[in-house]
């Protein structure tokens, strides 16, 4: 993968953490605590994910 698509990649990602984080919002105004829950769990997640492409992203550009 090049360094250009583990940024498109993390674009992608992002838009879906924004999602979620939208999400999250919608629960907690209902005190729905387990979905709110759920919500944070993908956050974490895709955080995580996000953070993997962006390393993968900068390694592949030193490595050119």
């Amino acid at each position: 993968m090049t360094a250009e698509e583990s940024l498109q990649r993390a674009e992608e990602l992002l838009a879906r953490l924004e999602a979620a984080r939208a999400e999250l919002q919608r629960v907690t105004e209902r005190d729905d605590a387990d979905a709110a829950i759920e919500v944070l769990t993908e956050l974490a997640d895709l955080a995580r994910q996000v953070e993997a492409e962006l390393s993968r992203a900068r390694r592949e550009a030193e490595g050119s």
